[in-house]
């Protein structure tokens, strides 16, 4: 690997629910990527509670850290707790169910460059994500591109690299569960903090998913929610002209019929009404989202 003397050093966080049927192998496979590679690392596994035997069999995979959380608190809780325990400046996180190529973290850490974050994008040539997902991850994705206000190629990627100081920015906003990763992309790319994406397979799971389809609404109101934090005229607008063209377009029937109703007035004060809390949202937003001196 060229110019590896100047690569950063990384902690590698892997929370980890009920995994004992295939952490071993997943870590043997960070293990011995990290160890062939010159980058100063550490490998630290969250065990979220496990009711199994995951927390044993972690700890005694040679070269890995276990934090032991008491009670299961969700997937982006297990990440925090890794990340606040994390030695090092640069975080990598990653499953422990065999999902994701171990090999390529250190292309992503090379990767890291002058970016805030790298996301594994999982578009590489060998894919296998469930067809029934597929369909609402477009939509999931399509409409966080236009909130956001530029392409995203992966949504939610378990593999990426980030700095340390980025997520601890935003850890007050990012939730305990499954969108952790959703919250924290939507933040990077809403304050114009610079990701880079980069294409990489992504294996069948060992064992059972964690995510039920009857997520597919929480994040999706996760989106919503986050949006509205960062930047609430994406939302407020479109709906405002939304209920404004109702308004015109019941004007102009009221007009073919010579009786102007309330319906009609309703539609136009219902648009500036959603006008005026987007204004004021956004200049809540900025006020709070400006750098502390």
């Amino acid at each position: 690997m060229e110019n590896s003397t100047i690569l950063p050093a990384i902690s590698i966080v892997i929370p980890a629910y009920n995994e004992e049927g295939g952490i071993v192998p997943s870590l043997k496979d960070v293990y011995e990527i990290m160890d062939s590679s010159s980058l100063t690392h550490e490998i630290i596994v969250v065990n979220d509670g496990s009711t199994d035997k995951t927390a044993e069999i972690a700890a005694g995979v040679k070269g890995v850290k276990v934090i032991d959380l008491p009670e299961n608190r969700g997937y982006g809780a297990a990440l925090k707790a890794g990340i606040r325990s994390a030695k090092y400046d640069v975080i990598v996180i990653t499953d422990a169910d065999g999902t994701y190529p171990a090999n390529r973290i250190p292309d992503l850490v090379e990767s890291l460059g002058n970016y805030d974050m790298v996301v594994g994008a999982r578009i590489g040539k060998n894919v296998t994500i469930p067809n029934v997902r597929k369909p609402a991850k477009w939509a999931l994705r399509v409409l966080s591109a236009y909130l956001a206000g530029r392409p995203i190629p992966d949504l939610n990627s378990g593999l990426r690299v980030m700095r340390k100081d980025l997520v601890m920015r935003f850890e007050h906003l990012l939730p305990a569960g499954f969108s952790f990763t959703t919250t924290i992309t939507l933040a990077s790319l809403c304050t114009q903090s610079l990701v880079k994406y980069v294409p990489i397979d992504y294996h069948a799971r060992i064992g059972d998913s964690k995510i039920k389809a009857t997520h597919a609404f929480d994040f999706l109101l996760l989106i919503i929610r986050t949006i509205v934090y960062f930047n609430p005229l994406k939302i407020f607008l479109p709906m405002g002209g939304a209920f404004f063209l109702l308004g015109i377009s019941k004007f102009a029937y009221d007009l073919t019929i010579g009786n102007f109703s309330e319906t009609a007035l309703l539609g136009f004060i219902t648009a500036v009404l959603l006008w005026c809390v987007g204004l004021l949202s956004d200049q809540i937003a900025k006020i709070a989202l400006r750098p502390k001196v």
